[in-house]
């Protein structure tokens, strides 16, 4: 199996699709006519490049981390997107979207943001290409995240309070697809996720595939021409994890996602419609969504990628919960044994190889470590007192 295209309808088997308003049907039909005209001209491509390079950090390296493999009795890899501009993987996506809105004639940027990594990077690219940009971020985002909230407003951005439901990022999207077919002629909806209407899943996927791109080159290095045993990262909506899992699908490598026990949309596996696709959901027995719980405010979201609800489907990738508490345990000793402090989310991923520590004893594993934790850190010393 590999990940490629969607359907013209934007499906991934039985998931996907493009169910949006009226008035907003043919902002997402423009949006995929763009995509597909600039994903096709070397120019772009090629420009897109050049900024991944001179201004994201890019390629980020593959670090292996000896005091870790020895504690945990499996040879551990990680894929440092901490190390790029402004934290996180976040920022390949949004360097794409924002070149394709200037392309598209755009002049402002709309984005949600949870843990405000995405946000940030919004933020970073309309000040780089001189863009107006709106950040909407869950009232309770914004108090265990202040230190991303003056990072955007510092920026130029206006953070936007969403006040309504859970006040988290499912309230953060909400509020920024109701901004966007109010203002569709000039903005742009810069979605932080491989989530949405078509084209949003394929386009985000495709700007992270870079990840796994230059994960499979690395390891194919260091692995001499082989692939590891297990890649690992955590999924939300599943950004990160669609990024690198796109460089090992063809592979025999053991695919897993790392989802908060408190939203695993997966583990669910109750198929349902939000924010205009099919997707698995957190669901009551009414067709209700739940609130998603988690420590990590990026990963605090009720539903998965529509393409991750497909590669659980049919069995290519595993999806597994893992506890708060594995997640502080996990944080905790990342920093210990590799003076590396992961962002929560990340630590989900290094929370899930040390609870399988007996299952994966004398394996190679990949771990997409997403982002760096200098956020979390407020957030981590109330937690541990």
């Amino acid at each position: 199996m590999t990940m490629t295209e969607p359907t013209a309808e934007g499906r991934f088997g039985d998931f996907g699709g493009m169910f949006v308003p009226e008035t907003l049907v043919p902002a997402c039909q423009e949006l995929d006519r763009a995509f597909r005209e600039a994903w096709a001209d070397p120019s772009f491509r090629a420009e897109l490049d050049h900024l991944l390079t001179t201004y994201a950090g890019r390629p980020s390296p593959l670090t292996e981390c000896q005091n870790l493999s020895e504690a945990l009795g499996c040879r551990i890899l990680l894929k440092r997107e901490d190390l790029n501009h402004t934290g996180s993987h976040k920022i390949n996506n949004v360097l794409g979207q924002a070149l394709l809105a200037k392309r598209m004639g755009k002049t402002r940027l709309v984005a949600e943001t949870g843990a405000g990594q995405h946000g940030v990077a919004t933020a970073t690219a309309a000040a780089l290409f001189g863009m107006d940009c709106i950040v909407y971020m869950g009232t309770v985002d914004i108090e265990r995240q202040k230190l991303n909230v003056f990072r955007m407003q510092l920026l130029g951005a206006e953070v936007r309070p969403a006040e309504s439901g859970s006040q988290t990022l499912k309230d953060a999207v909400n509020e920024a697809m109701r901004h966007w077919v109010s203002v569709v002629e000039s903005t742009h909806y810069c979605l932080g996720s491989v989530m949405g209407p078509h084209p949003y899943p394929w386009m985000v996927r495709e700007f992270h595939r870079v990840i796994g791109d230059e994960s499979r080159q690395q390891c194919a290095e260091l692995l001499d021409g082989g692939v590891p045993d297990v890649v690992v990262a955590c999924v939300g909506g599943g950004s990160n994890a669609a990024g690198i899992f796109a460089g090992f699908a063809d592979t025999d490598a053991l695919l897993v996602g790392a989802e908060p026990a408190g939203g695993a949309a997966v583990g669910r596996a109750v198929p349902g419609i939000v924010h205009g696709s099919r997707s698995y959901l957190m669901q009551d027995e009414w067709g209700q969504v739940l609130e998603a719980e988690s420590i990590s405010a990026g990963l605090d979201y009720p539903g998965i990628g529509p393409e991750h609800a497909h590669l659980a489907a049919t069995g290519r990738a595993r999806y597994e919960p893992v506890t708060d508490a594995e997640v502080v345990e996990a944080f905790q000793l990342l920093a210990r044994t590799e003076g590396i402090i992961p962002a929560l989310e990340s630590a989900h991923a290094i929370a899930w190889v040390s609870k399988c520590r007996d299952e994966l004893r004398g394996k190679t594993v990949l771990i997409n470590l997403s982002g760096r934790g200098d956020k979390d850190v407020n957030q981590m010393m109330d937690e541990l007192g």
